[in-house]
């Protein structure tokens, strides 16, 4: 019988990619995004249905879960939906602190919290979330993003044992940096007194080595849906590995002073 994932932020990047893959691998996609009559790419493949979607509108969410349902059956719900929000807290105004949030932590609840009593009737389902390494570690001028992914580390975790007691599974990827439109997409504010620091990380992010395609992603999606295992965090690019194991190994204080020689 084929699968079928349902995805949130499908109209670029790791959403789009990912959409291409499973699809490609035989499985009935549901692409969802702001606006699907935009779509030049997904509208195009047989087994991908696109169907509109705003992460920031509950009530949409409840309607394009329950029409997505009526449709077909669900084996895995991919919460990918999200931007960056990069720059220095003292110059976030309180709209964009609360948008920030609402994207990349609320949408993936309220979507998630959807399709929960559908999943546990069934007694089987997956969610996978596009979290961050930013989501393990702390970078410099990003505080608002990197709560929201920190956020999404703790819900996560702590949701497992919920779900695992209903025969639902949840799994989290940490990608680096990753080669897409998230830096077209992502919003950037400054503040003169942190000019300084916020050019040098900016240069650190664009001079980055081993940036991870959003192909190769999609990739690591498809083995966390299919590889049957009750594993929560899948770190993946060269980038995160090596800071991730280089922050586990030598703690909080060593891996900020280490973040601090890279600015300097």
């Amino acid at each position: 019988m084929t699968k079928t994932i349902f995805i949130t932020g499908a109209s670029a990047g790791i959403g789009k990619a990912t959409a291409k893959f499973f699809a490609a691998k035989g499985w009935h996609v549901i692409a969802t995004m702001r606006k699907p009559e935009n779509e030049k790419e997904l509208n195009l493949l047989e087994n991908v249905t696109l169907l509109p979607l705003d992460v920031n509108d509950p009530v949409q969410i409840r309607k394009t879960v329950q029409k997505a349902l009526a449709q077909t059956q669900i084996d895995v719900v991919f919460n990918n939906a999200g931007y960056a929000l990069l720059g220095v807290l003292e110059a976030i105004t309180d709209e964009q602190l609360v948008a920030q949030m609402e994207t990349n932590f609320f949408g993936v609840v309220r979507v998630t919290q959807a399709f929960i009593p559908y999943f546990r009737e069934k007694g089987t389902g997956l969610f996978i979330t596009t979290g961050s390494s930013a989501g393990l570690m702390g970078f410099p001028v990003s505080s608002m993003y990197d709560a929201s992914k920190w956020a999404l580390e703790g819900w996560s975790e702590s949701l497992s044992y919920e779900l695992n007691e209903v025969g639902i599974g949840i799994k989290t990827i940490e990608p680096g940096l990753v080669a897409t439109e998230i830096g077209d997409r992502s919003v950037t504010v400054s503040h003169p007194a942190y000019e300084n620091l916020m050019n040098r990380f900016m240069a650190l992010i664009a001079h980055g080595e081993n940036v991870t395609t959003a192909e190769q992603i999609a990739e690591v999606v498809y083995g966390a849906a299919t590889d049957g295992r009750n594993t929560l965090r899948y770190v993946c690019g060269e980038d995160a590995k090596s800071l991730y194991a280089q922050r586990l190994a030598g703690g909080d204080e060593a891996f900020r002073e280490a973040m601090k020689k890279m600015l300097a």
